[in-house]
Protein backbone atom coordinates (compact mmCIF):
# COMPACT_ATOMS: atom_id res chain seq x y z
CA UNK A 1 0.00 0.00 0.00
CA UNK A 2 2.93 2.39 0.58
CA UNK A 3 3.58 2.63 -3.16
CA UNK A 4 0.20 4.23 -3.86
CA UNK A 5 0.34 7.85 -5.01
CA UNK A 6 -2.83 9.03 -3.24
CA UNK A 7 -2.38 8.76 0.55
CA UNK A 8 -6.10 9.11 1.28
CA UNK A 9 -7.03 6.24 -1.06
CA UNK A 10 -4.21 4.14 0.33
CA UNK A 11 -5.40 4.75 3.88
CA UNK A 12 -8.98 3.93 2.93
CA UNK A 13 -7.88 0.71 1.23
CA UNK A 14 -5.92 -0.30 4.32
CA UNK A 15 -8.93 0.39 6.55
CA UNK A 16 -11.34 -1.60 4.37
CA UNK A 17 -8.90 -4.51 4.26
CA UNK A 18 -8.54 -4.39 8.06
CA UNK A 19 -12.32 -4.24 8.58
CA UNK A 20 -13.26 -7.02 6.15
CA UNK A 21 -10.07 -9.11 6.21
CA UNK A 22 -10.63 -12.37 4.28
CA UNK A 23 -13.55 -10.94 2.30
CA UNK A 24 -11.05 -8.74 0.39
CA UNK A 25 -8.77 -10.68 -1.96
CA UNK A 26 -6.83 -7.72 -3.38
CA UNK A 27 -6.60 -3.95 -2.95
CA UNK A 28 -5.05 -1.77 -5.64
CA UNK A 29 -5.24 1.69 -7.16
CA UNK A 30 -5.72 1.91 -10.90
CA UNK A 31 -5.82 5.25 -12.71
CA UNK A 32 -6.39 7.10 -9.48
CA UNK A 33 -9.30 4.91 -8.34
CA UNK A 34 -9.41 2.45 -5.47
CA UNK A 35 -10.23 -1.09 -6.69
CA UNK A 36 -11.18 -4.07 -4.54
CA UNK A 37 -11.29 -7.70 -5.62
CA UNK A 38 -13.65 -9.56 -3.29
CA UNK A 39 -14.69 -13.15 -2.61
CA UNK A 40 -17.88 -13.95 -4.49
CA UNK A 41 -19.69 -15.23 -1.40
CA UNK A 42 -18.87 -12.01 0.46
CA UNK A 43 -20.21 -9.48 -2.03
CA UNK A 44 -23.26 -8.39 -0.01
CA UNK A 45 -21.24 -8.01 3.18
CA UNK A 46 -18.64 -5.92 1.35
CA UNK A 47 -21.21 -3.73 -0.42
CA UNK A 48 -23.12 -3.19 2.81
CA UNK A 49 -19.96 -2.12 4.61
CA UNK A 50 -18.98 0.27 1.81
CA UNK A 51 -22.45 1.81 1.88
CA UNK A 52 -22.82 2.21 5.65
CA UNK A 53 -19.34 2.71 7.13
CA UNK A 54 -18.75 6.33 8.14
CA UNK A 55 -15.38 6.48 6.36
CA UNK A 56 -16.84 5.04 3.16
CA UNK A 57 -20.45 6.12 2.58
CA UNK A 58 -20.48 4.79 -0.99
CA UNK A 59 -24.24 5.18 -1.11
CA UNK A 60 -24.75 5.34 -4.89
CA UNK A 61 -24.35 2.40 -7.25
CA UNK A 62 -23.41 4.13 -10.50
CA UNK A 63 -22.89 1.03 -12.63
CA UNK A 64 -22.77 -2.75 -12.56
CA UNK A 65 -21.46 -4.65 -15.57
CA UNK A 66 -19.94 -7.91 -16.74
CA UNK A 67 -16.57 -8.62 -18.35
CA UNK A 68 -15.85 -11.81 -20.30
CA UNK A 69 -12.48 -13.60 -20.11
CA UNK A 70 -13.28 -16.84 -21.97
CA UNK A 71 -9.81 -18.33 -21.44
CA UNK A 72 -10.33 -18.41 -17.65
CA UNK A 73 -12.12 -21.13 -15.69
CA UNK A 74 -14.23 -18.43 -14.00
CA UNK A 75 -14.69 -16.50 -17.21
CA UNK A 76 -16.75 -13.57 -15.93
CA UNK A 77 -15.97 -10.56 -13.79
CA UNK A 78 -18.85 -8.65 -12.21
CA UNK A 79 -17.82 -5.03 -11.65
CA UNK A 80 -19.58 -2.60 -9.30
CA UNK A 81 -18.80 1.14 -9.51
CA UNK A 82 -19.83 3.05 -6.38
CA UNK A 83 -19.85 6.77 -5.60
CA UNK A 84 -19.58 8.47 -2.22
CA UNK A 85 -21.17 11.90 -2.46
CA UNK A 86 -20.31 12.47 1.21
CA UNK A 87 -16.55 12.12 0.56
CA UNK A 88 -16.55 12.91 -3.18
CA UNK A 89 -14.76 9.76 -4.33
CA UNK A 90 -15.39 6.52 -6.17
CA UNK A 91 -14.52 2.89 -5.67
CA UNK A 92 -14.60 -0.14 -7.94
CA UNK A 93 -15.46 -3.61 -6.63
CA UNK A 94 -15.13 -6.76 -8.69
CA UNK A 95 -15.55 -10.50 -8.29
CA UNK A 96 -15.27 -13.51 -10.59
CA UNK A 97 -17.75 -16.25 -11.44
CA UNK A 98 -18.59 -18.76 -14.16
CA UNK A 99 -21.62 -19.68 -16.24
CA UNK A 100 -23.13 -21.94 -13.58
CA UNK A 101 -22.32 -20.22 -10.28
CA UNK A 102 -24.78 -17.50 -9.21
CA UNK A 103 -23.86 -14.18 -7.67
CA UNK A 104 -26.08 -12.79 -4.92
CA UNK A 105 -28.26 -9.94 -6.15
CA UNK A 106 -27.47 -6.52 -4.72
CA UNK A 107 -31.02 -5.21 -5.19
CA UNK A 108 -31.68 -5.31 -1.43
CA UNK A 109 -28.78 -2.89 -0.85
CA UNK A 110 -28.96 -0.82 -4.03
CA UNK A 111 -32.32 -0.83 -5.84
CA UNK A 112 -30.54 0.52 -8.94
CA UNK A 113 -28.87 -2.89 -9.29
CA UNK A 114 -32.13 -4.35 -10.57
CA UNK A 115 -31.80 -3.29 -14.21
CA UNK A 116 -28.00 -3.49 -14.19
CA UNK A 117 -28.17 -7.16 -13.14
CA UNK A 118 -30.85 -7.88 -15.75
CA UNK A 119 -28.56 -6.39 -18.38
CA UNK A 120 -25.60 -8.51 -17.23
CA UNK A 121 -27.81 -11.61 -17.29
CA UNK A 122 -29.14 -10.78 -20.74
CA UNK A 123 -25.82 -9.95 -22.40
CA UNK A 124 -23.41 -12.29 -20.56
CA UNK A 125 -25.52 -14.98 -18.92
CA UNK A 126 -24.34 -14.09 -15.40
CA UNK A 127 -27.00 -15.39 -13.00
CA UNK A 128 -27.95 -13.30 -9.95
CA UNK A 129 -29.55 -15.28 -7.17
CA UNK A 130 -32.59 -13.82 -5.38
CA UNK A 131 -33.14 -11.15 -8.00
CA UNK A 132 -36.85 -10.18 -7.92
CA UNK A 133 -37.32 -10.15 -11.70
CA UNK A 134 -34.33 -11.63 -13.56
CA UNK A 135 -35.30 -11.65 -17.23
CA UNK A 136 -33.98 -10.27 -20.48
CA UNK A 137 -33.78 -6.51 -20.79
CA UNK A 138 -32.24 -5.51 -24.13
CA UNK A 139 -32.87 -8.54 -26.35
CA UNK A 140 -36.19 -10.10 -27.28
CA UNK A 141 -37.78 -12.83 -25.17
CA UNK A 142 -37.11 -15.42 -27.88
CA UNK A 143 -33.44 -14.48 -28.25
CA UNK A 144 -30.96 -17.34 -27.98
CA UNK A 145 -27.59 -16.93 -26.25
CA UNK A 146 -25.86 -13.94 -24.69
CA UNK A 147 -24.49 -11.54 -27.31
CA UNK A 148 -21.63 -9.88 -25.38
CA UNK A 149 -19.83 -13.15 -24.76
CA UNK A 150 -16.66 -13.14 -26.82
CA UNK A 151 -17.47 -16.54 -28.33
CA UNK A 152 -20.93 -15.43 -29.50
CA UNK A 153 -21.08 -15.49 -33.33
CA UNK A 154 -21.40 -12.11 -35.02
CA UNK A 155 -24.33 -13.41 -37.06
CA UNK A 156 -26.22 -14.70 -34.01
CA UNK A 157 -28.18 -17.96 -34.06
CA UNK A 158 -31.59 -16.84 -35.28
CA UNK A 159 -32.94 -14.04 -37.43
CA UNK A 160 -36.23 -12.24 -36.87
CA UNK A 161 -38.58 -11.06 -39.61
CA UNK A 162 -42.22 -10.17 -40.04
CA UNK A 163 -44.15 -12.68 -42.17
CA UNK A 164 -46.88 -10.85 -44.06
CA UNK A 165 -48.68 -14.08 -44.94
CA UNK A 166 -48.85 -15.26 -41.32
CA UNK A 167 -49.12 -11.69 -40.02
CA UNK A 168 -46.69 -12.30 -37.19
CA UNK A 169 -43.02 -12.12 -36.29
CA UNK A 170 -41.18 -15.38 -37.01
CA UNK A 171 -37.80 -16.66 -35.88
CA UNK A 172 -35.64 -18.67 -38.27
CA UNK A 173 -32.10 -20.06 -38.20
CA UNK A 174 -29.57 -17.63 -39.61
CA UNK A 175 -29.05 -18.03 -43.34
CA UNK A 176 -26.10 -16.16 -44.79
CA UNK A 177 -26.98 -14.47 -48.06
CA UNK A 178 -23.46 -14.83 -49.45
CA UNK A 179 -20.39 -16.93 -48.87
CA UNK A 180 -17.57 -15.68 -46.72
CA UNK A 181 -14.90 -14.09 -48.87
CA UNK A 182 -11.22 -13.65 -48.22
CA UNK A 183 -9.32 -10.70 -49.56
CA UNK A 184 -5.64 -10.84 -50.33
CA UNK A 185 -4.72 -7.22 -49.81
CA UNK A 186 -3.98 -5.26 -46.70
CA UNK A 187 -6.28 -2.76 -45.07
CA UNK A 188 -5.50 0.95 -45.51
CA UNK A 189 -4.33 1.07 -41.89
CA UNK A 190 -1.81 -1.70 -42.48
CA UNK A 191 -0.66 -0.01 -45.66
CA UNK A 192 -0.23 3.39 -44.10
CA UNK A 193 3.56 3.25 -44.31
CA UNK A 194 3.39 2.53 -48.03
CA UNK A 195 0.78 5.26 -48.51
CA UNK A 196 3.27 7.79 -47.26
CA UNK A 197 5.50 6.74 -50.12
CA UNK A 198 2.72 7.34 -52.61
CA UNK A 199 1.88 3.65 -52.91
CA UNK A 200 -0.99 1.58 -51.49
CA UNK A 201 -1.37 -2.20 -51.11
CA UNK A 202 -2.94 -3.61 -54.23
CA UNK A 203 -1.35 -1.09 -56.57
CA UNK A 204 0.93 -3.79 -57.87
CA UNK A 205 -2.12 -5.64 -59.25
CA UNK A 206 -3.15 -2.81 -61.54
CA UNK A 207 -2.24 -3.28 -65.17
CA UNK A 208 0.71 -1.17 -66.15
CA UNK A 209 -0.36 1.61 -68.52
CA UNK A 210 0.53 1.07 -72.16
CA UNK A 211 3.57 3.08 -73.22
CA UNK A 212 2.58 6.25 -74.99
CA UNK A 213 3.19 6.37 -78.72
CA UNK A 214 6.12 8.57 -79.67
CA UNK A 215 5.14 12.01 -80.85
CA UNK A 216 5.52 12.49 -84.62
CA UNK A 217 8.57 14.40 -85.61
CA UNK A 218 8.65 17.06 -88.29
CA UNK A 219 10.60 16.15 -91.45
CA UNK A 220 14.08 17.55 -91.53
CA UNK A 221 14.53 20.59 -93.80
CA UNK A 222 17.13 20.42 -96.56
Amino acid sequence: MAAYLDPSLAALGDKIKADLDADILAVEIEKGELCLTVARASILRVLGHLRDDADCKFAALMDLCGVDWPERVERFDVVYNLLSMRHNRRIRVKLSTDENTPVESAVGLFPAAGWFEREAWDLYGIYFANHPDLRRLLTDYGFEGHPLRKDFPLTGYVEVRYDAAEQRVVYEPVKLTQDFRSFDFLSPWEGLGLAQLGKLPGDEKAAAPAPAAPAPTAPAKA
